[in-house]
């Protein structure tokens, strides 16, 4: 029996959201924002908080450093019922930030990486992770420490029966090394965006990424913001679009999306399902500033839920294939 229903490996760290900034930022020029919000950040935190709010069990493995901000991260993402045992506290070294800038439709994000880098397998206790039905990376590319021993860990779940998901996020440097191709084969839900995918798949076109994709991972999500998401398994293509609501910001909006693909395929439900729900989940975090607020209102995410939501089928067969 596994003691959760997800474990988490990855990043952890606040976000600092300024909102109301002019629409363009001059140098040597001081801006003042008409709002601010500091919530859970990183996308791997933001994933687990969701999911447990969500209803499952989810163990979280990470690293903060001796600062305030750890703290506060960790007393956040445990409110949420996330098992927090398994993060290092690094003592001299400091939690990692991220700074929002929104700017209509799109925002400046900026990170310190801090614990993020000094994450390492050595850290991480593997028979705990192992415990769960599944495991979730996140923010492949911030994980420098950690990043040269997935392969070898994905392998391991695997072998110890478990399914897995990636959601490689973006790769500050812009190099999207051939190493990740390599963790591919032990992948079974890819959850890129358009321009990851595309990077990923190394071509221009998002339909082609979809179609090169689909051979190396068995669930390919590639999510596109408002305009919903794609499913590929195999040949077979499904689409979804989420439910219109009024977004306050989309930060944490993928990473919820991910929470609720992974809270229905652990569950069995159907492919287009999970794709269903997701989208949902993915809606119901821009409902509130920064990407777990709306899932800390139990009151809101439950209404949001019932009214959005529809009941899920069963898949017969696994799209989960040896290979």
């Amino acid at each position: 029996m596994a003691t959760f229903e997800v474990s988490v490996i990855g990043e952890l760290n606040l976000d600092l959201i300024l909102y109301g900034l002019p629409p363009e930022l001059i140098l040597e020029h001081e801006h003042l924002a008409k709002d601010l919000s500091i919530t859970l950040g990183s996308s791997s935190a933001i994933f687990a908080h969701n999911l447990s709010c969500l209803g499952n069990k989810v163990s979280f493995s990470s690293a903060i450093g001796g600062d305030p901000f750890g703290e506060i991260c960790l007393k956040r993402l445990g409110e949420s019922g996330v098992d927090i045992s398994r993060v290092r506290r690094m003592a001299g070294k400091t939690t990692g930030l991220t700074v929002i800038l929104p700017q209509r439709k799109q925002r400046y994000i900026l990170t310190y990486p801090g614990t993020m880098y000094d994450l390492t397998e050595k850290d991480l206790d593997l028979p705990f992770i192992f415990s769960a039905k599944h495991l979730h990376v996140s923010s492949y590319f911030l994980q420098k420490g950690l990043r040269a021993s997935l392969i070898d860990i994905f392998r391991k779940a695997k072998d110890a029966g478990l399914t897995t998901s990636l959601d490689t996020n973006d790769d500050p440097e812009d190099r999207w090394s051939t190493e990740i191709q390599l963790l591919l084969k032990y992948t079974d839900i890819l959850l890129p965006n358009e321009r990851e995918a595309c990077k990923l798949a190394q071509v221009d076109d998002v339909n082609k990424a979809a179609d090169i994709l689909a051979k190396k991972v068995p669930i390919v999500v590639i999510k596109k913001g408002s305009q919903g998401a794609v499913a590929q398994v195999s040949g077979e293509r499904f689409s979804a679009f989420p439910p219109m609501v009024d977004m306050a910001d989309a930060v944490g909006a993928g990473d919820s999306f991910n929470a609720g693909f992974v809270h229905q395929f652990i569950r069995g439900a159907k492919v287009e399902d999970c794709l269903k729900f997701a989208n949902v989940a993915g809606a119901l975090s821009v409902t509130r500033a920064g990407g777990t607020e709306a899932y800390r209102d139990a009151k809101h995410r439950d209404a949001f839920l019932r009214k959005n939501a529809t009941p899920v089928t069963s898949r017969t067969t696994s799209p989960i294939t040896s290979r």
